[in-house]
């Protein structure tokens, strides 16, 4: 099998609310679409598969995803930080030949993004990360021989370490999407796609 792509939409966002009570993942975009729902659709458009990776017991998140045509995936220890997440998606998807690995609290990026990404993988890269304007952003894209390193992941930093020790194809695009994430009630408004 191909690239499949992994929405990660497990944390618990406790900037956006730290009683935990408001999920960010399920507010409302201006444009309606809730963050989960934007940032799974840009990966659907681009994509032929799509797993979400969910924490336990956020049925609302998963019934969502679910709804637009993404395979879900509880992680049950996705309290642990963001790593588990990740080694939970690829466990998941062992089969592939690489994976895009995308963040539910994410709605700007847009689908031209992934296909560069994409294109990038298919042309050799083992690592592809998008830039704007020099700077680098997500989602990124790994091809299966990280697998090791990835599955060796611990902790919230992600694949942090793994981009900052090995060669890294950095594709320019006109996103600024690939910078903006949902933190903040405020942010829910200040970004636009």
């Amino acid at each position: 099998m191909g690239t499949v792509g992994i929405l990660l939409a497990a944390g618990r966002g406790r900037r956006f609310d730290p009683s935990g009570v408001q999920n960010k993942l399920l507010q409302s975009l201006p444009h309606g679409d809730a963050v989960v729902v934007a940032s799974a659709k840009c990966l659907l458009a681009a994509l032929p598969k799509v797993v979400a990776v969910v924490r336990p017991k956020d049925e609302q998140v998963g019934a969502a995803l679910k709804a637009l045509g993404c395979d879900v995936t509880v992680c049950p220890d996705a309290d642990s930080g963001m790593a588990a997440s990740l080694v939970h998606a690829i466990e998941y998807t062992k089969d592939v030949s690489s994976w895009l690995f995308a963040l539910g609290d994410m709605p700007y990026v847009q689908a031209s993004t992934i296909r560069g990404l994409l294109a990038a993988i298919a042309a050799g890269a083992n690592i592809a990360v998008p830039t704007y304007e020099g700077r680098r952003g997500n989602p990124v894209a790994f091809s299966r021989s990280y697998l090791p390193l990835l599955l060796a992941l611990k902790g919230d930093q992600g694949a942090r370490s793994i981009l900052q020790h090995y060669p890294v194809c950095e594709v320019a695009v006109l996103d600024i999407g690939i910078m903006q994430d949902i933190d903040t009630r405020t942010d829910l408004i200040s970004h636009t796609r």
